[in-house]
């Protein structure tokens, strides 16, 4: 019986319907990068000192330029690693009073400066930014700080928890509706969250949005993926993520010119409510339908395929089941499954590490150069960049070298570059921004090519499973890579680049005990799976054999 990919061949496996498809559903990879790394703008901290009363009306009196307003009425200025006492600490001293001298206004206090007594910042702060973000609105600096990491880590929390429950949603009630009811529940929450009126609200949305916006990111993906043939899915995969790439670039440029928080929030949000007229321009997987036994309805829509290709389904196409036999037994997954016998245990282990691994780079490399950049737009867009040669260096050397060791020095290449900037002063700011390019460009490599080796590294009964469980490291891994980055710099700048360099030499190391998938049949069950290392041993022993018998006949 013909299979769905045989009707394709004849309908096109990457035509007119295909492309349009694929265009619209890239708009949706698109729209997922302000969620996903929208952080950097949304809770970037400016330069910021105590708000002193009386210390402006003082300065205008003396004629104090801005320098020496700090200097005289800020404690710790210039003070190496004493950024804390500056940033959140004031001299206890009332400034209204009429005695204050203007060459020297702590002169009266007995001592020097450093036993006048000092206070937190009673009266807030003042901001050295024109623009706003969550910080500067909510004040969430000192004491208050790591609230600007649990507004990052709840986004991934909801990735998390969303992407067991949305997974569910997508299997049982199909594709579309679920990439319609995630792209609606997302795209209010992002209004309501650009017009929350305290802070608790708000990282309310923000937790609401990651819940369904990884949702509906899979959706396109998986959609895309089952409308084109075989031939094509590698491809549109890796490109379907680098439209993500493409949400990065123009994420730079709207920030900058919309420097105001809660605007940003808006005008990135509002135009994914037009993703709701996929109502009517994306229909529903034929896959899916199968899978439901919904025969005729999967065959209406590869007749609507056909012609929007221009092309005709062959009459006895038509009369035949789109199902393929299959007379083996069919097996229920579990998550023993995936940890029951040695080869898969060691898959399983390894790659929960890898994901997690790449999303601590990848989001920790972004969080450390938005926390470090000196121009913050121009760093962003640099970076982001480099995923684009990052994608093509993955389609021209997938299928030629193989998966394992370009995966492995790519995460090899990121962990080493961290390493270097470790030594690199931050004078050379120029510098420092080159490797952290280069390491982005390394931990991109890596995060997209572990989706595609991930699926090939399990059974077919339990690959969708492995790869839902696998990768939700990756959200573990960004609940925590904010507290990483923004506390561990508040010790020091280089201290985070020490973890990343770790955990990606680590990573690296750990992805040479993987076999090679390049050129292998998908395994089909576990027996195939514990097959493959034995496979590799036993060539290896062939290949010396014949190598021994070449020099005894010399």
């Amino acid at each position: 019986m013909p299979t769905l990919d045989d009707i394709l061949e004849h309908v096109g496996e990457f035509d007119f319907f295909q492309k349009q498809s694929f265009f619209l559903l890239c708009l949706l990879s698109a729209a997922f990068a302000p969620i996903y790394v929208g952080i950097v703008f949304l809770g970037f901290t400016p330069d910021h000192r105590c708000l002193n009363p009386g210390v402006s009306e003082l300065s205008k009196r003396c004629g104090w330029s801005l320098e020496e307003e700090l200097n005289y009425t800020v404690p710790g200025l210039g003070i190496p690693g004493d950024i804390f006492t500056s940033q959140c600490r004031r001299y206890d001293v009332d400034w209204n009073q009429t005695g204050l001298s203007c060459m020297d206004p702590l002169a009266n206090f007995k001592g020097n400066r450093s036993h006048i007594p000092l206070t937190t910042c009673q009266d807030g702060w003042m901001y050295d930014s024109t623009g706003s973000s969550i910080v500067t609105e909510f004040n969430l600096v000192c004491a208050d700080s790591w609230k600007v990491d649990l507004f990052q880590s709840c986004v991934n929390m909801g990735f998390f928890l969303g992407s067991l429950g949305i997974g569910y949603v997508a299997d049982r009630f199909g594709r579309k509706v679920c990439l319609l009811i995630t792209v609606f529940i997302n795209s209010l929450s992002g209004v309501l969250m650009a017009i929350s009126p305290n802070y608790a609200s708000m990282v309310t949305f923000r937790l609401l949005q990651g819940l369904v916006s990884k949702g509906s990111w899979t959706s396109g993906y998986t959609l895309i993926t089952e409308f084109v043939g075989p031939g094509y899915r590698r491809t549109v995969a890796i490109l379907y993520q680098m439209a993500f790439t493409v949400g990065l670039v123009i994420l730079s440029g709207i920030a900058y010119a919309v420097p105001y928080w809660r605007w940003l929030q808006l005008t990135v949000s509002v135009p994914t409510f037009f993703f709701l007229f996929y109502y009517w321009c994306v229909p529903e997987s034929p896959r899916w339908l199968l899978s439901q036994k919904e025969n005729a309805k999967a065959m209406k829509i590869m007749e609507h395929i056909a012609q929007k290709n221009g092309k005709l389904l062959p009459a006895n196409l038509k009369t035949l089941s789109l199902e393929e036999d299959d007379d083996t037994e069919k097996l229920s997954p579990s998550f023993g499954d995936l940890f029951r016998t040695p080869q898969i245990r060691r898959h399983t282990l390894i790659l929960m590490y890898i994901w997690f691994s790449g999303s601590v780079l990848y989001q920790g490399l972004i969080m450390y150069m938005g926390s470090t950049s000196v121009n913050l737009y121009l760093d962003f867009f640099y970076s982001a960049l480099v995923e684009f040669p990052g994608s093509l260096i993955i389609i021209f050397t997938i299928d030629r070298i193989g998966r394992r060791y370009p995966l492995a020095a790519s995460t090899f290449t990121s962990g080493i570059v961290c390493f270097i900037m470790i030594f690199i002063p931050s004078d050379l700011h120029w510098l420092k921004v080159t490797m952290a390019c280069i390491g982005r460009m390394g931990i991109t490599i890596a995060v997209q090519m572990i989706c595609l080796v991930n699926a090939e590294l399990y059974p077919t009964f339990v690959r969708n499973l492995g790869v839902m469980v696998c990768s939700s490291l990756c959200d573990v891994g960004g609940i925590i890579t904010p507290f990483i980055v923004f506390r561990l710099t508040e010790i020091w700048h280089e201290l985070p680049l020490i973890l990343f360099s770790v955990t990606g030499l680590v990573a690296g190391g750990m992805v040479l005990l993987l076999p090679e998938t390049k050129g292998k049949t998908l395994p089909e069950t576990i027996e195939d799976v514990e097959n493959m290392g034995k496979r590799k041993s036993k060539e290896n022993k062939i290949f010396l054999q014949t190598e021994k018998s070449k020099d005894v006949d010399k």
